[in-house]
């Protein structure tokens, strides 16, 4: 923030984005923060069964608008579902995770201010569909997310949700 204000509208139509495989799941940067003066970034995911990243906290706040699907979110002491068309917040600095209850899920990521956008565009690779990514798509080893993460904010404290967890 605090670059030249942005005076201009920005869009983002059906199929419009950066499709990126992002650790097992397909991201679809919708708004980049460059687009809106570091204000927020909209990251649109297509996540799998039981995808369910550490509990982690970092610098932004972080909405998700659940499309499709069913997410359990625990976020500090408390745990919740969250449904299609279903609204969660995390705060800055809570930590938290999801675990994918259904299917899939299609979930859109609010990030304010940005940030969690030029995490998952240094964490991935370019999308060849906007499918979620074949098994052999390359991922970052745990050394080079770890590198990732710790370059954008994020803190990695526990384990992800486990399916019967």
């Amino acid at each position: 923030m605090g670059g030249v204000p942005v005076k201009a509208a920005t869009w983002s139509g059906s199929g419009d984005g950066e499709p990126r495989w992002f650790v097992g799941t397909l991201a679809i940067v919708r708004v980049s923060g460059q687009a809106v003066d570091g204000r927020f970034a909209l990251i649109e995911f297509l996540l799998p069964h039981h995808a369910s990243p550490p509990r982690h906290t970092h610098p932004q706040d972080e909405s998700y608008v659940v499309l499709a699907g069913r997410l359990t979110v625990v976020a500090g002491d408390e745990r919740f579902v969250v449904e299609t068309g279903g609204v969660a917040v995390v705060p800055i600095g809570v930590v938290h995770t999801f675990r994918v209850d259904s299917d899939t899920a299609r979930v859109l990521v609010l990030s304010t201010p940005a940030g969690l956008e030029r995490m998952i565009l240094d964490g991935s690779v370019p999308a060849t569909a906007a499918t979620l990514p074949p098994a052999d798509a390359p991922r970052p080893t745990p050394d080079e997310l770890s590198k990732v993460f710790a370059a954008h904010g994020q803190v990695n404290c526990g384990p992800p949700l486990g399916p019967s967890d």
